[in-house]
């Protein structure tokens, strides 16, 4: 692809941009000010990008013009031999952030994101690797320099959770989890079998994008609002109090509670996130079915019920079977060293994107 004309288009509208929130009017519009000052972040990223990858296409030229016009035992030339592959892999990193640039953004991509993690088949084993994935996605988001938000989770006997609802905000989340969500396998012989027998056990994951007040219309008619005294761990004062709140949205019958904080206005702030976030994906996933039958998968969101990965402990691998992608790393996996996985489903979504654009 020839990015060129791409990274002019990203410096002539960053320059418009800049202009434009130099505007009075632009500045007195608080929403349109906060998507312009969106775009012109994401636009100053692209041209800056774009103006580095441009002078490392010349930096790689003139090496290897220098390789090839030098005599093979010159210094000149074995300084230049030296330095051309970190300049290409450097290309090839640049090349694929422009690429990304290229396509439309998913308005959802760089929005906060909210993780649910539910047990599915398999008991307690289920409920224990719910809480294995609850830790690999806090250790990632860490990694990542993400601030997680604990939002409400249901334990189990054994330790583990039967559902797990989180937030984490940061930069690019949703972009980089969304396709995280599916069916999650598990093999490997729990700790409560005693004759040493593989089980295997589910997990599903939920990854919804946070959804802005401007996204979905709520009608307070449309609410039934519960309080009632919350449980599990927290200390006296959560166990005492009528904080933990339950939410039904009576048209679409979603139900959302929150009882993590003591505060009950906040864990109703929290619980309303959540609500909206369903509604947000549940609308997503209504506009990506009608699509279904002209593409060949789903991008983001949908089709849950799937197996998207599995876990094997016995031969250390994990594989994703969207992308037959399978690695032998499970132990710094499941600890959140996902970033393999994770960049190659981004790839891959980029290839199809890229290939319905042409």
């Amino acid at each position: 692809m020839n990015l060129q004309p791409h990274i002019e288009q990203f410096c002539k509208r960053r320059d418009e941009l800049e202009n434009a929130l130099g505007n009075p009017d632009v500045t007195g519009d608080n929403r349109q000010l906060v998507e312009l000052t969106r775009e012109y972040s994401r636009m100053k990223k692209l041209a800056e990008l774009g103006e580095r990858y441009l002078k490392l296409l010349e930096d790689i030229a003139a090496n290897r013009e220098l390789i090839q016009s030098e005599p093979a035992e010159s210094e000149l030339a074995g300084l230049a031999k030296e330095e051309l592959p970190a300049l290409e892999a450097e290309r090839d990193q640049l090349e694929l952030e422009l690429q990304y640039g290229v396509i439309p953004p998913d308005p959802t991509d760089s929005r906060d994101t909210i993780v649910e993690i539910r047990a599915g088949a398999g008991g307690a084993e289920s409920a224990l690797f719910c809480a294995d994935l609850h830790r690999m996605y806090i250790r990632y988001a860490e990694s990542q320099g993400w601030k997680v938000e604990p939002m409400d989770a249901s334990a189990s006997d054994l330790g583990g959770f039967k559902e797990v609802v989180f937030g984490i905000k940061g930069q690019d989340v949703f972009r980089k989890l969304k396709f995280e969500s599916g069916v999650h396998r598990v093999q490997r012989v729990p700790a409560t079998e005693t004759q040493g027998r593989v089980h295997t056990s589910t997990v599903t994951v939920a990854v919804l994008p946070e959804a802005e007040e401007v996204d979905i219309d709520i009608k307070p008619d449309d609410l039934e609002i519960n309080v009632c005294r919350a449980s599990g761990p927290g200390g006296q004062g959560v166990n005492t109090t009528d904080s933990a709140v339950q939410i039904q949205h009576k048209p679409s019958g979603i139900i959302v509670r929150c009882m993590d904080g003591r505060s009950q206005q906040k864990n109703k702030e929290q619980a309303m996130k959540v609500l909206r976030s369903r509604l947000l994906e549940q609308k997503i996933a209504e506009e990506h079915a009608k699509y279904a039958a002209e593409r060949k998968s789903q991008i983001g969101t949908g089709e849950r019920n799937e197996r998207i990965r599995t876990y094997n402990f016995s031969q250390n691998r994990v594989t994703d079977h969207r992308i037959d992608l399978t690695l032998y790393n499970l132990p710094t996996f499941i600890e959140g060293e996902i970033e393999e996985a994770v960049s190659a489903l981004l790839a891959n979504n980029l290839k199809e994107r890229l290939a319905a654009l042409e």
